[in-house]
């Protein structure tokens, strides 16, 4: 609870020296914030502490916890030179993202429905509205309607699937819920089916997996980099642990039921999600897919359910989570100079700025899934836990799309260094730099020694 309570009383100490027109202040008070709920993620581990039965901060919750708020943190240090300097919405920009890490840090750690609902729509109103803060730009604000759109109404799915299994156990608290489904396995309420697969639908729309992904690559190309960079990854890492909260613990006696959907989910995830994006012209775009791709590879862990499942999620976001921090802070520094956002503005970038072609280099072998990185790690625990019960097509079927994936995530590579660009000097701010070099540290730390994770849940 300290956790979230530090998080919310920072966006509120922000939004007040916004007021005061204390520009210099908001980042060094937001990262002494963040540090102060890190700290307090560290000083409660192997803690199992549960409060009025709505949450539960045990390992689990932490280890994710604590990884949402260090990608936000990196991601703020990305605010250096981001906004004009006339700017009047940059204590909005804070404000806001710190309300929806306060949402995701919600629903990585609820016990209770309700919870979840309150978690979630703390965090999806406030990407709403940070997705349409450009109020003078078209594509923010057509990013912003659609997204509100296309997010109220999976609202609606989910909200209906909690109703129906509401009605079939009487409660909305996961364990009491869990028990029913033991103690009643074979009498179960017929209200409880529908409710699941309503519930499903409505987290696969929250986290953007096919084919409830339609409004991503339009919300994600139409919204700020910096915004796009928030909803990419902790926005998508809360849901996914919401998501394997609630159908890897609670629903797990029924897997046999929801597998088979979920089974196809997953196919039309991977191939849509990486097919799409091989014909992308546009950076900002093909990383909108592909992250719809990554979303496929995270859902193997649902398909076999394992004692290792929370691990090798929790090994598999914090890699794509670096990565993608570090494709979209790379992403910034070009267009800020260029631009552009498409694959043409990166010709060249290997002479005029190394240490942002090797970091972008980095971040897509870790993205393509390259040994020696943490996204290679990542699809090999993935694969590996569906292999333990022989799904030989579904494995054959990934490493196929993960072969399409090499393609377009190394074509900015054969830009950056095979391809001639324009002489711009591109500088690189040094708060950029610390967040480049620590986000490719992490990402090598994790293809190398995975264990780093691999043995905290």
């Amino acid at each position: 609870m300290n956790i979230i309570i530090t998080i919310v009383v920072t966006a509120l100490v922000v939004l007040y020296a916004g007021l005061f027109k204390a520009t210099k202040a908001l980042l060094p008070l937001t990262l002494a914030g963040l540090l102060v709920a890190l700290g307090f993620c560290i000083t409660s581990w192997n803690s199992n502490t549960i409060y009025y039965g709505m949450m539960q901060m045990n390992n689990f919750a932490i280890a994710f916890s604590s990884l949402l708020i260090l990608g936000t943190a990196f991601i703020f240090l990305l605010t250096e030179n981001y906004f004009a300097k006339d700017s009047e919405n940059v204590a909005e920009y804070y404000t806001l993202i710190l309300f929806a890490l306060s949402g995701g840090v919600m629903m990585v750690s609820y016990t209770n429905m309700s919870m979840l609902f309150i978690g979630l729509e703390i965090m999806s109103v406030s990407s709403y509205i940070l997705a349409g803060i450009r109020k003078n730009n078209f594509a923010s604000n057509e990013a912003s309607l659609k997204y509100f759109l296309m997010g109220a109404f999976s609202t609606g799915f989910l909200l209906f699937g909690i109703t129906l299994i509401y009605g079939a156990t009487g409660s909305f608290n996961l364990g009491v819920i869990n028990e029913y489904l033991i103690g009643n396995y074979l009498t179960i309420s017929p209200l409880f089916y529908p409710g699941l697969i309503l519930m499903m639908i409505g987290m696969c729309f929250k986290v953007g997996a096919a084919p409830f992904h339609f409004w991503t690559p339009d919300v994600y190309e139409g919204s700020p980099s910096l915004i796009t960079t928030f909803m990419s990854t902790i926005v998508k890492t809360a849901g996914f642990a919401a998501f394997i909260h609630l159908f890897a613990g609670t629903f797990a006696p029924l897997h046999d039921f929801w597998m088979p959907p979920l089974m196809v989910i997953v196919c039309l995830t991977l191939f849509i999600g990486n097919v799409t994006a091989l014909f992308q012209k546009n950076f900002k775009r093909m990383l909108a897919y592909s992250s719809i791709s990554h979303v496929g590879y995270l859902l193997f862990s649902l398909i076999t359910l394992t004692s290792s499942s929370n691990n090798n999620v929790l090994l598999y976001t914090a890699a794509y989570t670096f990565a993608s921090i570090t494709a979209f802070a790379v992403l910034i520094l070009v267009k800020q100079k260029t631009g552009g956002d498409d694959f043409n503005s990166f010709n060249g970038l290997g002479k005029r700025n190394p240490l942002a072609a090797l970091a972008l280099t980095i971040a897509m072998l870790s993205l393509a899934g390259i040994p020696l990185t943490g996204g290679f790690m990542g699809k090999y625990l993935m694969f590996l836990n569906v292999m333990n019960q022989y799904q030989i097509y579904l494995v054959a079927f990934a490493i196929l799309n993960a072969l399409v994936g090499f393609y377009y995530y190394l074509r900015v590579v054969v830009a950056m260094y095979f391809k001639e660009g324009s002489e711009v000097d591109l500088d690189t701010p040094v708060q950029y730099k610390v967040v480049l070099i620590l986000s490719v540290v992490i990402t090598v730390i994790l293809g190398v020694y995975p264990s780093v994770i691999l043995n905290l849940i």
